[in-house]
């Protein structure tokens, strides 16, 4: 299936809109995994078959793993997910933006070399950097929009012919790029007021990928209510450091499982 199909199924047979970030830092790793050659992959696998129940989807950020020179053990972990959970969705934040002969590199790295159901992608470059993306017809293109980091602000709050820059961009994705409908956007749960506004400017069709709750603090109640579509669903809620590092009784995969139950009741009772 299409990404866009894979979503909308996992959405319903999930009761989901949670997506667990998968941004192993080492140094936060449990005891029992240090020294081991894998233990990257090992963590991020425990984690996914803990919380794998509560979620619509994982998202691993590639720069932790590159980071540690762990590609491989990238690979290893996209190809798990993918085989294990085929129903879930695997967006891979890689926050690609470059020329098109050098993104039609980067899209085969992230589609073929990771597999991966869906990438995030910058847009500022503009249409011909995001095309070699769109030419995977089955895959997802996030393009970032509202972001949910403050400095955000400094470009994506700037006007052009009276609309904010992040508006313009939710417009020409909406409206120009997504003609095979396959893209999305990254819109922030920090700054609720704009992602109402994206959610009214593209409509019920566009999945947003929506960062910043747990650690970042978004709230989960003005999250859903300005970002979800008439069906309840439309969003791809993440959180990552509060579920994979949580605190609780039992192992650590226990306490991971326990945040994501909870994170997902707790956007299901505001949706």
């Amino acid at each position: 299936m299409s990404f866009i199909n894979t979503l909308n199924a996992a959405w319903i047979k999930s009761n989901s809109l949670l997506m667990v970030g998968l941004d192993p830092d080492i140094t936060k790793m449990p005891a029992e995994l240090a020294g081991r050659p894998d233990s990257i992959f090992q963590f991020c696998k425990q984690i996914v078959d803990a919380t794998a129940p509560f979620v619509c989807g994982f998202k691993p950020q590639i720069a932790y793993f590159a980071a540690e020179r762990a590609e491989g053990q990238l690979e290893d972990l996209c190809a798990y997910i993918r085989e294990t959970y085929p129903q879930l969705p695997l967006v891979l934040d890689a926050k690609r933006g470059d020329i098109g002969a050098t993104a039609t590199q980067y899209a085969k790295e992230v589609f073929g070399r990771y597999n991966a159901h869906a990438v995030t992608v910058s847009p500022y470059l503009g249409a011909d950097s995001v095309d070699p993306y769109l030419e995977w017809e089955d895959r997802g293109v996030i393009v970032l929009c509202r972001t949910s980091n403050p400095g955000g602000s400094d470009l994506q709050f700037l006007m052009t012919d009276g609309v904010p820059l992040y508006l313009r961009v939710a417009d020409l994705v909406a409206n120009k790029w997504n003609k095979t409908g396959q893209c999305g956007l990254v819109v922030g749960a920090t700054f609720p007021k704009e992602l109402a506004a994206v959610r009214k400017a593209v409509g019920n069709d566009i999945p947003l990928l929506v960062p910043g709750i747990g650690a970042q603090g978004g709230d989960i109640a003005a999250t859903c209510a300005a970002g979800c579509n008439t069906q309840k669903t439309g969003m791809m809620i993440n959180s990552s450091r509060a579920i994979l590092y949580a605190k609780g009784p039992g192992h650590w995969t226990e306490a991971a499982a326990a945040a994501a139950k909870q994170t997902r009741d707790d956007i299901n009772a505001h949706r």
